[in-house]
């Protein structure tokens, strides 16, 4: 089955009811120019009232290693997602660690061998995560990167690595991702939200419920 993270967790209604849907992750962002930032003191009391199963993400922009290791350690999270300029630096982290590594790149850099620039350290990440930003706005941006364009490089990685699609997803597009990009698992924040940083609980639901679907379509 496809793995589904919702991301950008901002209180305990919205996580619990990403978990209810049958969301496999669930994604807080300690980024703090983001809309849907959480400090580490909430997130911290959302992930204790979790079940063990449901695999908790914090994501990092251009995070200092050290600092963020201590906040994944305090919240009690299971994996880093990283938005970041010194991958070396975190593949060096996660040879040495038990949390898995997430490492996200722009869709419209997939014309080149990302393996090649990780290196035979990229071998044991969880995933890389495709998203649609840029330098700029490095994710959460509500916009989809150009999915056939991208589709081949994302084929390609899929061979060595699992692919997290990302970006501009919605209930009423995933389908579609899916049917094109063939990825691993998706991530969707924006797509499913009443307003920034407050989840729509139907719209999550309908979004969980489409991939699923999806899933029964192609197994």
């Amino acid at each position: 089955m496809t793995w589904v993270k919702i991301c950008g967790m901002t209180n305990l209604e919205d996580a619990l009811v990403a978990v209810e849907a049958g969301a496999d992750a669930v994604g807080f962002v300690f980024y703090e120019k983001s809309p849907r930032y959480v400090s580490v003191e909430t997130a911290r009391e959302i992930v204790a009232k979790l079940p063990k199963k449901v695999e908790k993400v914090g994501v990092f922009v251009d995070e200092p290693v050290e600092r963020a290791n201590t906040i994944l350690q305090q919240v009690g999270l299971t994996t880093a997602q990283v938005y970041s300029k010194s991958i070396g630096e975190w593949l060096a982290w996660h040879l040495g660690s038990e949390r898995k590594l997430m490492v996200a790149v722009p869709g419209s850099d997939l014309n080149g061998d990302l393996l090649i620039t990780f290196g035979s350290a990229a071998k044991p990440l969880s995933a890389i995560v495709v998203d649609s930003g840029s330098g700029n706005r490095p994710g959460g941006t509500g916009e989809r990167f150009d999915w056939e364009g991208a589709k081949i490089g994302i084929w390609g990685l899929e061979e060595e690595l699992p692919v997290v699609v990302a970006g501009g997803l919605s209930p009423e597009n995933v389908h579609e991702a899916i049917k094109i990009l063939r990825p691993w698992g998706v991530d969707v924040a924006s797509g499913v939200e009443a307003s920034p940083g407050k989840k729509d609980r139907e719209k999550v639901r309908a979004f969980v419920r489409a991939v699923r679907e999806m899933d029964r379509k192609t197994s």
